[in-house]
């Protein structure tokens, strides 16, 4: 499976992830000069901004290895200027991982998810 098609189910596995825990999905795959933020929700009064990382093989790392601090504060500043231009979300806001487990046909094996990852 490539990559793109990995990455496209996974966003799909975590969406409804997400929305079964009650979350409103606002936008996906937002994008500006930074970079991009893969999922962005609302969970009650606090603005979610979620990585989804999807990998079949641990060779590599796990897929919550592949977060790193530089990607985090990648991740913040997106998410200061998507605040910024979005001043009717709440204020609280809060940067989670999603790291998905999948099998070479695409189908979810193990999830993780990592709340306020970025610890702000």
């Amino acid at each position: 499976m490539k990559k793109k098609e990995l990455g496209a189910l996974g966003e799909k596995a975590a969406r409804a992830f997400l929305e079964k825990r009650g979350c409103k999905v606002l936008e996906a795959n937002f994008r500006s000069r930074e970079g991009e933020i893969d999922l962005i929700a609302l969970h009650g009064e606090v603005v979610v901004f979620v990585e989804v990382k999807a990998r079949t093989s641990h060779a590599l790392g796990t897929p919550q290895e592949a977060v790193t601090p530089r990607k985090l504060e990648r991740i913040k500043n997106l998410a200061l200027e998507y605040l910024a231009t979005h001043p009717h979300l709440p204020p609280d806001w809060r940067i989670d991982v999603l790291a998905l487990d999948m099998d070479e046909g695409g189908r979810v094996k193990g999830l993780e998810l990592i709340e306020n990852a970025g610890g702000w």
